[in-house]
């Protein structure tokens, strides 16, 4: 029997792979384009799930925001897409809160509050006399400066740092040829890094990456004044919207396939879904390295560009969602200097305990929880400090090798509300996928819970109702962002690996090789690249954000 012949395989049901394939159908609508998942989902690492008896939110397991100042790709995508949808059906944004001047920061056993980065005594680490009363941010901000001179300007544009970053050397050697980690050490104190990581509440960022990456990445996410948008409906929404529109326009996506691998021969590809062999004129290949290398084995042609492949680092990356009958942790604020008490109820609080950061959930609409049912992020965490947790879950590798896409639980945490959860109707129909398939380790819960009493200062916390996990450093993905490695020069990498090897229509995109790592941003942009070479067609321009100021803490 013959095997079944597609025009264009889209290998990946992410962001970048589904909006792909709805930029492709546009410009090919006679072609038969098939996008292909290994999981049971569309959105990749954008994953929204609605928790048991809390109607009016939506934990993300995955990414959870944009800037909306500086990220004009998905800013100008989410118009495009609002543009054919109904009113009741638009994917809508609200402000997403993150440092609130009375939240907490745990820190070397020391109960702070964000507002006393501002008073040198108050801070367990002996800062030196440049950086004492400076937030984390406003530290690394400074050591920037120093590293590239006139790069924290309010009025230059993400490009123009990135450009200036590209050509500056330090020390006689190019930027790009240090790694950031090593670069923080020649301007700060090993107080003041550590004060930066450990209030900064993550390991990765600032860890030995490529220096001319890493520093006009760190401004726009953090060194500047950031204008955070969460997604009323789930982030994970714009995916599904184009895969819909995808599907609308008669292309196909078929969920649970799982490529082991392909060979490319007389002219075309033939793709091995596990025994399954599909033959395609075109293979774009829309998935981190991680994924990558897993098909390594079984594709010659990957083999061919590994250094390539290999020039991005997995970071590793999980959330673990909790909910519970009453938004206890307001009783953690405080009372000001009127008499007036304020309560710790929105953005996040951040700790050198193994649990890293702790979000107070906003309600759908960026309101905070004062009452009733309520949820924390209660850990969101990254880097070195993942590897406390390896013995309190399942192998990272297993669930993989064992066909599946999750890890199963031998033991999983089961709370009141997560027994409700199977009766619970009215679950979105913008969201597909629903809480009770993300299971949390109950060894791990019951240590979280222990660390959220410890850093909130209290004697206990109330009865977790429910709980949700995602760990992606899980295969396929290995993690949950991807960072150049030092004395790559990434925008070659960049602008090469969408169309690696000449004369053969093999194409890559994701997140990975990107300028925005991490960001649904980069994954636009790589398919935008990505596009343009397949078409043979300028790369869109896109408007410049404006240009906002410093960040002060």
């Amino acid at each position: 029997m013959a095997n079944e012949q597609i025009d264009i395989a889209i290998v990946g049901g992410g962001v970048s792979g589904v909006y792909s394939a709805w930029k492709l159908q546009k410009e090919f609508p006679g072609q038969k384009i098939v996008v292909f998942e290994g999981s049971d989902h569309i959105g990749g690492r954008l994953l929204s799930v609605k928790p048991p008896n809390i109607p009016d939110m939506v934990a993300e397991l995955g990414g959870m925001r944009i800037l909306e100042n500086n990220q004009f790709r998905i800013v100008k995508l989410i118009d495009d897409l609002n543009a054919q949808l109904p009113a009741d059906k638009k994917i809508t944004t609200y402000d997403f809160p993150v440092d609130e001047s009375q939240n907490i920061a745990y820190l070397r056993g020391e109960f702070l509050r964000l507002f006393d980065f501002a008073i040198p005594d108050r801070i367990p680490y002996n800062l030196s006399f440049l950086e004492a009363g400076n937030g984390p941010g406003t530290i690394i901000v400074n050591a920037i400066e120093q590293i590239v001179p006139g790069i924290t300007d309010e009025s230059l544009s993400d490009e123009q740092r990135r450009e200036m970053a590209k050509n500056a050397s330090f020390d006689g050697v190019e930027l790009y040829n240090w790694g950031f980690w090593n670069l923080l050490y020649r301007v700060i104190s090993s107080e003041g890094y550590q004060f930066s990581m450990d209030a900064g509440g993550y390991d990765s960022t600032l860890l030995n990456w490529n220096a001319a990456d890493a520093i006009p990445w760190y401004l726009s996410d953090f060194g500047i004044s950031p204008e955070y948008k969460g997604f009323t409906n789930g982030f994970q929404q714009v995916p599904i919207v184009l895969a819909q529109f995808f599907e609308e326009g008669k292309g196909e996506i078929r969920l649970k396939k799982k490529l082991k691998g392909f060979e490319w021969t007389g002219g075309q590809f033939v793709l091995d879904f596990n025994g399954e062999k599909i033959n395609a004129g075109k293979l774009i290949l829309a998935m981190p390295r991680r994924s990558l290398d897993l098909l390594m084995p079984e594709s010659e042609k990957l083999k061919e560009i590994q250094p390539l492949i290999s020039s991005v680092t997995p970071r590793p990356l999980f959330k673990l969602f909790t909910t519970y009958g009453s938004p206890w942790w307001r009783i953690s604020g405080y009372t000001n200097a009127e008499g007036k008490f304020v309560p710790v109820q929105s953005g996040r609080s951040v700790t050198d305990l193994p649990v890293r950061q702790t979000y107070y959930w906003p309600k759908s609409d960026g309101t905070p929880a004062i009452s009733g049912p309520s949820m924390l992020l209660a850990s969101y965490d990254d880097g070195s400090n993942t590897g406390f947790w390896d013995g309190l879950r399942p192998q990272r590798s297993a669930a993989w090798r064992q066909s599946g896409v999750r890890a199963a639980m031998v033991d999983p945490f089961v709370g009141v509300d997560d027994k409700k959860a199977p009766a619970i109707k009215g679950v979105d129909a913008r969201l597909n996928q629903t809480w009770l398939q993300y299971e949390a380790p109950k060894r791990m819960v019951e240590e979280i819970g222990r660390q959220l009493t410890q850093m909130h200062d209290l004697d206990y916390t109330p009865e977790i109702r429910a709980a949700a996990f995602r760990d992606w450093g899980e295969d396929p993905y290995g993690g949950g962002w991807n960072s150049w490695n030092i004395g790559v020069k990434s925008s070659e990498v960049r602008d090469k690996i969408v169309h690696p090897i000449d004369n053969c229509p093999l194409y890559i995109c994701g997140e990975a090789y990107s300028d925005a790592q991490g960001w649904v941003e980069g994954a636009l942009q790589t398919a935008d690249i990505m596009l343009a070479s397949l078409l043979d067609k300028p790369i869109p321009t896109t408007k410049q954000a404006r240009p906002v100021a410093a960040a002060t803490s």
